[in-house]
């Protein structure tokens, strides 16, 4: 009984190195010539990166066979297992691919579309995400309804066409000005108050009644955007599920948020310390005791996120599940304050073992090359966000102990 335990753990690990080569070929084939370029950029705060080009990465991917890994085969996807999506974002990182300018459509949106959508928008939408030819973003923040994503005031009205009319702005969205698409969450059910009598709605953005607006941010870069809704129109067709139903599918399209992506957002992070230590070597830094002691923490901090994010997907025999389930399990609920209290104090590493060149501009930095000094500049100014966005420290501190540890809710104001 052990030895064909034994074999048939040989053949997985046999298995699991063969597809990591595969993906590292593939990878090493495409992200070259034109591409070459895209390697390591796009992330998080360079989101500016090459919009263009990173778009036809997307259809580069698409026509390898790299997108919709997990979605079902009888949605257009490849129906992978939770394990080997793993092993691709982490390969895929691993090999500096760019980020991605369609996770919101294919990591976000087509999950939520294959859970809760309809037949007819499966077939509208699906394949051109999984192509890299269409583009979405996110429509839930508003200026009062960030963390308290309850309180939102953008307005729906039925139309006597059966169409709906959108009013109202949403902030901080990313890559507006770069997509064609936009799900939002809107209130439906004017007499309502909180999650109840909102709605999700599908809306394309090149239409009468849309402006888009970037915010400049202090890295200098423009990812984010004010969207404004003044008589924008979405069809019946394009109402996901029911009207208000869309607390309901907004909750379910945030499970999938944090879902697989986060190891190949943690390959990022390696990456980032790695250039924290060869920067704490040139500056002579790296012999100094709180230094070393600071990188140590930073290395442990990122063994212990894996492993809870394995945990949370339910990968090597850990408990929990992938996808709108996952945020069912209290390993899910400490992930988003762990990583980013991770990141923030990484960043502020970045900083202190630059020293005084922390405070200058590197001019050899430019659009198409970064150096490493501007790289960690880069870290340092957005992962300051970190701690803010996608929920606050204290909005997570209340959601960890409401429903992880089950202790009384916060007084709530009236809307």
């Amino acid at each position: 009984m052990n030895a064909r335990n034994d074999v048939k753990l040989d053949d997985a690990r046999e298995r699991e190195a063969r597809l990591r080569e595969d993906i590292a070929a593939w990878m090493e084939a495409h992200l070259c010539g034109a591409f070459a370029c895209l390697r390591y950029r796009g992330g998080p705060g360079d989101e500016d990166a090459f919009p263009e080009l990173r778009k036809d990465w997307e259809r580069e991917l698409a026509a390898g066979g790299w997108t919709g890994l997990g979605w079902p085969v009888e949605a257009g996807g490849r129906g992978w297992s939770v394990a080997d999506q793993v092993i691709f974002h982490e390969e895929y990182a691993r090999a500096g691919g760019p980020g991605r300018m369609g996770h919101i459509g294919e990591g976000l949106l087509g999950p939520t579309l294959i859970a809760c959508g309809s037949a007819d928008q499966c077939a509208r939408f699906l394949p051109g995400i999984l192509a890299g030819t269409q583009f979405w973003c996110q429509g839930y923040s508003e200026p009062g309804a960030g963390s308290d994503l309850a309180n939102v005031r953008t307005r729906a009205e039925r139309q006597p066409d059966g169409a709906w009319r959108i009013d109202g702005q949403k902030v901080w969205t990313s890559l507006a000005h770069d997509s064609g698409w936009i799900f939002v969450l809107a209130r439906s059910d004017a007499q309502s108050r909180g999650n109840k009598g909102l709605s999700f709605f599908l809306v394309p953005l090149e239409q009468p009644g849309v402006e888009i607006r970037p915010i400049r941010q202090m890295n200098g870069g423009a990812e984010f955007n004010e969207v404004f809704f003044d008589g924008a129109r979405a069809e019946a067709a394009d109402l996901v599920g029911q009207p208000g139903d869309g607390w309901r599918i907004a909750m379910t399209l945030l499970g999938f948020e944090r879902g697989i992506s986060t190891l190949g957002q943690q390959m990022q992070f390696i990456r980032e310390l790695d250039w924290v230590i060869e920067a704490a070597k040139e500056a002579g830094v790296d012999g100094d005791a709180s230094i070393r002691a600071r990188i140590a923490r930073a290395w442990a901090g990122l063994r212990i996120m894996r492993h809870n994010a394995l945990r949370m997907l339910g990968v090597e025999g850990t408990p929990g599940t992938q996808g709108a389930s996952a945020v069912q399990d209290k390993s899910a609920l400490i992930y988003k304050y762990y990583w980013s209290n991770w990141h923030r104090d990484l960043g502020q590493l970045a900083m202190d073992v630059l020293g005084d060149q922390a405070n200058f501009v590197d001019v050899a930095s430019n659009g198409a090359e970064m150096t490493k000094r501007s790289r960690l500049q880069g870290v340092f100014l957005f992962s300051r966000a970190d701690t803010i966005y996608a929920g606050t420290n204290e909005i997570q501190l209340n959601i960890m102990a409401e429903r992880g540890l089950g202790m009384p809710r916060e007084p709530r104001g009236q809307a």
